[in-house]
């Protein structure tokens, strides 16, 4: 049967990017607003950009919070992305946020005096190289796909952000970044990954990755 993705529109997510890169590869997708429309999804992807308190809060708002929680107890793949990947974590330090517990660890943001010293800004925007860690691995675990088939150590992507993943176990880290000091870019555990990068707006590679989630064909190697 073909994989089936369904993206999650929560009204704080990059929907009209991750739509378009779908469509690009080829991706048998749906995208909704309610938790029910998405009980037949295969795959789910969680994207999202803002901040993390009104993101909790819609997430409540439309039952998403619940449908999130139950869909990882049942081992349905879950792709988070920027905001989305933040969100699956335990605890937020933007607005003092309490997530949905996925993942455990804690959102940090970038401390501003280490920023300053070394003449960098925040948020921490554009193009950057990832190395990918063993997590990355050449295979799936827990019903989650391996992600970074046919992408290369070291490929750059897409990111905007102020915060970032703070996993307490650091072997669920499956790559790397490096912005003002080593941060989580990319993060696995069970059948949740997630993405600090933007794949959707960093081109082949990205395409490659949300092809890799969502079964499709249209992922060409890098």
């Amino acid at each position: 049967m073909t994989e089936l993705t369904g993206i999650i529109d929560y009204r704080a997510g990059n929907i009209k990017s991750v739509e378009r890169a779908c469509a690009a590869i080829g991706a048998r997708y749906v995208i909704s607003r309610d938790p029910r429309e998405l009980q037949k999804a295969t795959r789910l992807i969680f994207p999202g950009v803002g901040e993390a308190a009104y993101a909790m809060q819609e997430l409540k708002k439309s039952g998403f919070d619940r449908f999130l929680r139950d869909s990882a107890d049942a081992g349905i793949p879950l792709l988070g992305i920027c905001l989305g990947a933040q969100i699956v974590f335990d605890y937020s330090e933007e607005g003092g946020t309490e997530c949905l517990g996925l993942i455990p660890g804690v959102i940090r943001r970038f401390p501003e005096e280490r920023m300053a010293a070394q003449g960098l800004k925040i948020p921490h925007m554009g193009w950057n190289d990832i190395t990918l860690t063993a997590e990355a691995g050449n295979g799936p675990q827990d019903g989650a796909p391996f992600l970074f088939a046919g992408v290369p150590d070291g490929t750059d992507f897409y990111f905007v952000h102020s915060y970032y993943m703070d996993p307490e176990n650091e072997s669920h880290v499956s790559a790397w970044a490096d912005y003002g000091g080593k941060f989580a870019a990319a993060v696995r555990h069970g059948c949740i990954q997630a993405l600090q990068f933007h794949p959707e707006k960093s081109g082949r590679p990205g395409l490659r990755i949300l092809a890799n989630f969502t079964g499709a064909k249209g992922g060409a190697p890098c």
